[in-house]
């Protein structure tokens, strides 16, 4: 059984996306225009949101939650479609009432049903359908309401890493060091940054190629759970450097980060958010399916014990729905989850 929920706080690589760069712009003081010029630099698609398997029930009951998906991909030549598995899911919920933000981590290897390709992890689903089949997938599994996402290149990365100079890191065993070491080439050769290996353990600053690979790390204690600490903890340091920068140094970090940006959500709703802005508050990040059993089939999968109760739980904790029920879909899920893998408790 895997259970785990962080710590509060600004955490993820989307939300500085969503969030912070909104901020940044805002700090920066500029105009209209340029703001507007700036989030131009965003490649924008437009996906069918009547064909997101978005229930009835997830319709009426989170009218008052703006839910985004947030996917973080490796793709090896900047192409943000089909084919780049979502190694980073975030839904970042926000309430609309309250303006309060929940940080849902949805575990890569997480074992759901994908529309046409049956039973599979959840990370695949981007790579079958881009960022629509992978959105309908999160709605059908955990019976939300998401129609908007954003999607970025983890070689973004490494780029805006380099843009503050590097940040601080602290490699806290060897293992690390050794799996660190082995994902610099790769990450190298995807960014066409070059990179060192290093040397030694202990608090370093490190350069983008090398941050990239500390987050890439899931074969230490903690698998993916620690990895996704891990991606936590770089956009942590990514945000402390950041407040030590001038508005010039500001400006070259959006100008490096949005280009890598695809989202289907417009400038305008963008800039809507700003008034509003500050009042928002990081509340919590939730770490889901709240647990989990190994399973090795065709490969390893982490299987919701149950989905049926997962996600009963998502509802009751991150929504307040105390008298939420499962659509009839959830149940036919969780049931043939159950048969495939004989966990159903």
């Amino acid at each position: 059984m895997k259970e785990k929920k962080s710590k509060k706080g600004l955490k993820i690589f989307g939300i500085i996306i969503l969030i912070l760069v909104i901020i940044l712009l805002s700090i920066v003081g500029g105009t209209y225009w340029f703001i507007n010029d700036k989030l131009s630099k965003i490649e924008r698609i437009d996906i069918n949101t009547e064909d997101l398997d978005i229930s009835t029930n997830a319709e009426q009951n989170l009218t008052g939650y703006r839910n985004i998906a947030l996917f973080g991909i490796d793709s090896r030549d900047n192409n943000l479609e089909r084919g780049n598995r979502s190694d980073c899911i975030i839904i970042a919920s926000i309430n609309n009432d309250t303006k309060e933000v929940k940080l849902i981590s949805v575990y890569r290897d997480t074992y759901v049903q994908i529309d046409g390709f049956g039973f599979d992890k959840i990370t695949h689903a981007y790579s079958y359908g881009s960022a629509e089949l992978a959105i309908s997938t999160l709605n059908k599994n955990l019976d939300l309401n998401i129609k908007e996402f954003v999607t970025v290149n983890f070689d973004a990365v490494a780029e805006a890493v380099d843009a503050l100079g590097g940040i601080d890191i602290n490699i806290e065993t060897q293992e690390e060091m050794k799996y660190l070491n082995s994902y610099i080439a790769e990450t190298s050769k995807v960014t066409g940054i070059t990179s060192e290996k290093l040397t030694k353990t202990g608090k370093q600053t490190l350069d983008g190629v090398q941050a990239v690979a500390y987050s890439r790390i899931r074969y230490t204690e903690g698998g993916d759970y620690k990895r996704a600490e891990r991606m936590r903890t770089v956009i942590q340091a990514m945000v402390e450097k950041l407040k030590t920068k001038s508005i010039g140094e500001i400006n070259n970090f959006i100008d490096i980060v949005l280009p890598k940006v695809k989202t289907n959500i417009k400038t305008e709703e963008i800039l809507s958010l700003i008034p509003d802005m500050l009042n928002y508050k990081i509340t919590e990040s939730i770490g889901w399916p709240y647990e989990t059993k190994g399973i090795t089939l065709d490969r390893w999968y982490g299987v919701p014990v149950t989905l049926e109760n997962n996600v009963t739980r998502l509802h009751q904790e991150a929504f307040g729905e105390t008298d939420y029920q499962v659509s009839e879909e959830i149940k036919t899920i969780s049931d043939q989850i159950i048969t495939k893998t004989g966990y159903g408790k």
